[in-house]
């Protein structure tokens, strides 16, 4: 391939670009839990090694870390089935508090506008028959939504489970696709995207953790009601990068207008959110992960939203570590390199327009840009 024009060359790799994306939105149903089973699988690689050196059986040694990751998730499951309980309790309140607050709305706009209130009562009709409509079609596919989401969970344990099992025949899988020559590259790639996954994914762990505890904690003692639910919903969507802020910041807006008449208590929610996520991404984050994952944050906005686009919020929340893997393997080939840099944050320290040695794939010298 190396003797092929330019032209040639470059065509082929975004057919194969193309190839992999059509893969992907075909197959997502498949893909994505094997994908999500592989990253869990290497989080939980160093439990699973832990237990092999105290001479435990290895089944025995997979199937406990995997017990342990149900207990988590039966943890949030319950939690979220709790506050949802109380949510159902308060809805007398709510509903009146939703009442008074689109009293108040309809009155500010007919204060700046001329549209009076039956106009505003016509408009709001309509549109909740269009919303009625649009759950009614929603609702038709739940059922297989929600099916292919217990398949999709049911399949993770028994995933993860023969990937530890079979990781000796996946390595040779790999290694054989190699000359001997390259070996000490393929290892060196393998070891890195170990590190990267392991430290991006227990970094969200922590993350969370923090962020509810502190988010959670401080809404509390001022006294917001659903402190917890806020912060645990916020701490979970900030984890799809970008995006996933702005969506918690609504719906903590939302969750505090209905349970209360006052705006005092959204100011609040949106300081303290501020506060905490100030700290998160210039204080705490960037200890936590370290300059491990260095992607651009055009190309992390972009896999954001390809990953939503192909996989729902599965997808948005794996396009990340599916990048930074990608950029280790991009950089330790010649042929692909320049997506390497392409992907990275790693800026020439001067322009390639004026300088000829920032223009080639070597090592050249670099300045920071945004971590992420």
């Amino acid at each position: 391939m190396t003797d092929m024009p330019l032209t040639v060359k470059r065509s082929i790799e975004l057919l194969g670009l193309v190839l992999l994306v059509a893969i992907l939105v075909v197959g997502n149903n498949i893909i994505m839990p094997v994908i999500m089973a592989f990253f869990i699988s290497i989080v939980v690689l160093p439990i699973y090694r832990f237990l092999i050196r105290r001479k435990l059986p290895e089944a025995v040694a997979i199937i406990l870390p995997i017990l342990l990751l149900v207990i988590l998730i039966g943890l949030i499951v319950w939690f979220f089935s709790s506050q949802i309980g109380i949510l159902v309790d308060d809805f007398p309140q709510i509903k009146n508090n939703v009442n008074i607050h689109l009293k108040s709305l309809s009155n500010w706009i007919s204060n700046i506008s001329h549209i009076s209130t039956t106009e505003q009562l016509k408009f709001i009709t309509e549109k909740s028959d269009d919303l009625l409509g649009m759950a009614g079609k929603a609702a038709s596919g739940a059922a297989v939504t929600l099916s292919s989401v217990f398949v999709f969970v049911g399949l993770l344990p028994i995933y993860i489970y023969l990937m530890l099992f079979y990781k000796d025949i996946l390595l040779r899988f790999i290694f054989m696709w190699f000359k001997p020559e390259h070996h000490p590259k393929v290892k060196e790639a393998i070891f890195e995207t170990e590190v990267i996954i392991k430290s991006y994914l227990v970094g969200l762990l922590i993350q969370v953790s923090y962020m509810t505890i502190l988010l959670g904690g401080i809404l509390f003692f001022v006294g917001i009601k659903h402190a917890l639910l806020i912060g645990v919903i916020f701490a979970i969507l900030n984890l799809i990068p970008y995006v996933g802020a702005l969506v918690g910041n609504i719906i903590g807006v939302l969750l505090t207008l209905t349970s209360s008449t006052e705006l005092w208590p959204v100011l609040t929610v949106l300081i303290v959110i501020a506060i905490v996520q100030f700290l998160d991404n210039n204080i705490l984050m960037p200890r936590i992960v370290g300059s491990k994952v260095k992607i651009n944050a055009l190309f992390a906005i972009l896999g954001v939203i390809i990953g939503g686009s192909i996989a729902g919020v599965s997808g948005m929340f794996l396009s990340l570590p599916v990048i930074a893997v990608l950029k280790v393997i991009f950089d330790r080939t010649v042929m692909f390199k320049q997506w390497g840099v392409l992907l990275g944050d790693e800026r020439p320290a001067k322009s390639p327009m004026s300088f000829a040695s920032f223009r080639k794939k070597k090592t050249i010298t670099v300045k920071a840009g945004t971590e992420k």
